[in-house]
């Protein structure tokens, strides 16, 4: 396979070299440009980055609200946030704007180079522990859905404009309320004992039954309705 190409867009030099070195040991990875605001970021590549490594706080326009203008200048491109804020709203803005991604600097190095693979081969990443902030930031914001006490987990009452959750299994119920969690494809399979290709199905069934297309689009869903 050819190397990722990468786009490394953080305002700390040191920080930002330091991660540029890190990634350029491992052959997975190549270095397409880096750039310390948004402005030197839509200038710095000529050739067109797979994945951009970007964090918030830029000097200037910030990196989520200048994620509209890197998608359109480089088609195609994979966006993973790689950032210090834990706001659950940073998040939540995030991954409205366009991002397929959102972790903190304090991950460990292996993890983010597995993270920038799955987010080019299309999944969604986010921290373990942002996840759980995003889904009780939208179920805080969600109605409680009615007799919620006396339904069970798995199974909630749907409302009336869920007509389209009938049609999930009940181990299709099982896999979304996991990934809600933020629970990997890995994880899951490990906690219902199944195969992680089989997960990987029951997941593509869900995203096409409930017509969604990220695991971010199912945390939403199920926190909205309570799950989780």
């Amino acid at each position: 396979m050819n190397p990722i190409k990468l786009l490394v867009i953080d305002d700390h030099t040191l920080f930002r070299r330091g991660l540029v070195a890190l990634l350029s040991q491992d052959g997975r990875f190549r270095l397409a440009g880096q750039a310390g605001d948004m402005g030197e970021a839509l200038r710095c590549c000529t050739d067109v980055p797979d994945v951009i490594l970007l964090d918030n706080h830029l000097p200037g326009v910030r990196g989520i609200d200048g994620i509209p203008a890197l998608k359109d200048a480089y088609a195609g491109v994979r966006i993973l946030m790689l950032t210090v804020s834990e706001n659950e709203e940073d998040l939540a803005a995030a991954m409205l704007a366009g991002a397929d991604g959102y972790l903190l600097k304090t991950v460990e190095t292996e993890q983010l180079c597995d993270s920038i693979e799955k987010v080019l081969a299309g999944e969604c990443v986010i921290s373990p522990d942002m996840m759980t902030k995003f889904v009780t930031a939208f179920r805080s914001k969600a109605p409680a859905p009615e007799s919620a006490a006396s339904t069970p987990a798995l199974q909630p009452q749907p409302l009336a404009e869920d007509v389209t959750l009938e049609s999930l299994s009940a181990r299709e119920r099982e896999i979304l309320v996991l990934i809600a969690r933020g629970d990997s494809n890995k994880g899951i399979a490990r906690a219902l004992d199944i195969a992680e290709t089989t997960v990987k199905v029951h997941v593509q069934h869900i995203f096409r039954k409930l017509n969604l297309s990220s695991r971010v689009q199912v945390a939403i869903y199920a926190a909205a309705r309570g799950w989780g």
